[in-house]
């Protein structure tokens, strides 16, 4: 790196580092709540976060013989599939914003609500968006005292990857990077956890993309949940605000995803604690294979 890319880096980072503090001074807060509510009684030294690519019904046979012997996490709309009151989830992490803004999923995040409150027996922590423009109350929705609500810094910093890591450790960071199990993987190393197993993050998401004749990007996509259905091509949009992808901003979206990764791997060797990636067709290059 010349002189002159040095500075201009140096500029960056500074730029974002005082950014970064207005933000969260006037916007949230620096409170770590993660550490302040702790583990759930009973935690294992695992945690399996389960993400919710097709590749996960491959694997449940075997989760399902861990029980007991990790800790589970789940993410978006596991709670609907019947493995989740197998599994039991300890914890449980949603950051999309359909799940606390009116968007056209309105519905679908509705019965969710209502599912999770209805199957939820045992103690759970669910993990929640600091950022909450609209005033959504998560405990209306969910009045079931075994369920605990703790929220999570939203405001991502992109400075100096030094000062990053302070802020992870000190519950101060966010691991916004393009997918919640980002956030559940900061969430799990925030927590104490030395190893934490990564399954059914496939993360195929050029697979099947292709631009039709009306310009628009599709993709025939699917998830663990869709129940065996075929996969219906159709166009792509974003979800806050709803408006079609372009090529262009999807595969910058990709590159941040995957370098997320890279930065949640270093952050993890940093702390002693290892994050194995245990999804056979994964396209996940940071973490070792497990």
């Amino acid at each position: 790196m010349t002189l002159f890319e040095k500075i201009i880096c140096f500029t960056r980072n500074s730029f974002e580092t005082l950014l970064y503090f207005l933000v969260m001074t006037f916007k949230e807060n620096f409170r770590d709540y993660i550490t302040r509510a702790g583990r759930v009684e009973g935690s294992k030294e695992v945690m399996a976060v389960l993400g919710n690519g097709p590749s996960l019904k491959e694997e449940m046979p075997r989760l399902k013989e861990a029980v007991g012997r990790k800790d589970f996490m789940a993410v978006n709309f596991f709670a609907s599939d019947d493995d989740f009151e197998v599994l039991q989830p300890k914890y449980y992490v949603i950051s999309d914003p359909m799940f606390f803004r009116d968007t056209y999923m309105k519905e679908r995040v509705v019965e969710f609500y209502r599912t999770l409150n209805d199957k939820v027996t045992w103690p759970m922590t669910l993990y929640v968006q600091y950022y909450n423009p609209e005033g959504f109350d998560y405990r209306r929705h969910l009045p079931n005292p075994l369920i605990r609500i703790v929220p999570f810094h939203s405001y991502r910093y992109d400075g100096f990857e030094r000062v990053l890591f302070w802020l992870f450790r000190h519950g101060l960071g966010s691991a916004n990077y393009g997918t919640v199990v980002q956030n559940g993987e900061y969430v799990a190393l925030l927590l104490g956890y030395r190893e934490v197993e990564l399954y059914g993050v496939d993360h195929t998401l050029l697979e099947g993309l292709t631009v039709d004749s009306g310009n628009r990007l599709c993709r025939a996509d699917r998830h663990y949940y869709d129940n065996g259905s075929e996969p219906v091509l159709k166009p792509m949009y974003q979800k806050v605000p709803h408006r079609p992808y372009t090529m262009a901003v999807y595969m910058d979206e990709l590159a941040q995803l995957f370098r997320g990764h890279e930065l949640l791997r270093r952050y993890a060797d940093s702390r002693g604690a290892k994050i194995y990636n245990c999804t056979r067709c994964s396209m996940i290059d940071a973490y070792e294979r497990r």
